[in-house]
């Protein structure tokens, strides 16, 4: 945190995500809001079940997560969504989790951080059937063409790019990035994966999300503190509530 904060990074969205195979499958969504809760207006939590883990989902599960998801310290729920490319999980199993998820994030009245890999028809087609526009969200990780990306805005998701937008052989991605209203993009790590050039390789964190901003800033040909401007208010915007409390002393 304090290498991200002297790279200008003023705020921290944290996921965690439930293991059904764990003992104790909800410590790590613990972990994140009890992040939140000690870092009061600087973090907020982000929880829900990856695709991967979709076949393990319980009634159990979705309960914990919904409560927690209540809180004043979590700000989404995910990310949770739909993953073909490893298909951990058979996909129609991935489909009804998070179906169930997208559910849970309306009945809390939260944004939806969604995880999609190659699954952009189905992904999209959950979102528009179970109403995931009554709360919007972003969508994490943005990998996906111009034809998605006007859809997942039409239901008021905006597209959050991560280092992948910095690597020479995503050209589609990079032209989103140029496309997308300033108002409607955002800038992530996916830490500790996708370090952005010159860090490929390497293992993220946030303080490198300042690259990629810069990077997407270049492609824009804008001033990268005004990119910066926009995406703090996007995220601002997207998931303040979490953010505008007091700090906490305790």
């Amino acid at each position: 945190m304090a290498r991200a904060e002297a790279a200008g990074v003023v705020g921290f969205v944290v996921v965690g995500l439930a293991r059904p195979e764990a003992p104790d499958p909800l410590a790590p969504v613990r972990f994140a809001v009890d992040l939140a809760r000690q870092h009061a207006g600087r973090v907020a939590a982000c929880v829900g079940l990856h695709p991967h883990d979709a076949a393990g989902i319980t009634d159990a599960i979705v309960g914990d997560l919904c409560a927690l998801a209540r809180t004043p310290d979590v700000a989404a729920v995910g990310e949770i969504g739909l993953d073909y490319h490893y298909n951990h999980s058979p996909r129609d199993e991935q489909r009804a989790a998070f179906a169930r998820l997208i559910a849970v994030a309306r009945d809390v009245r939260k944004p939806i951080v969604v995880h999609t890999r190659s699954a952009p028809a189905d992904t999209l087609d959950v979102l528009e059937r179970e109403g995931a526009r009554d709360v919007g969200g972003t969508i994490h990780c943005f990998s996906e063409d111009r034809a998605f990306a006007e859809r997942a805005l039409d239901i008021d998701f905006d597209l959050s790019f991560s280092g992948i937008v910095t690597f020479k052989n995503t050209q589609a991605i990079q032209e989103v990035a140029v496309w997308a209203p300033l108002d409607r993009i955002h800038v992530e790590t996916d830490s500790p994966y996708l370090a952005p050039i010159p860090l490929r390789g390497k293992k993220c964190e946030p303080a490198y999300v300042a690259l990629t901003a810069q990077h997407i800033a270049g492609l824009r040909r804008i001033d990268a503190a005004e990119l910066a401007r926009a995406t703090l208010a996007n995220t601002e915007r997207r998931f303040g509530k979490a953010f505008d409390r007091p700090r906490q002393t305790s």
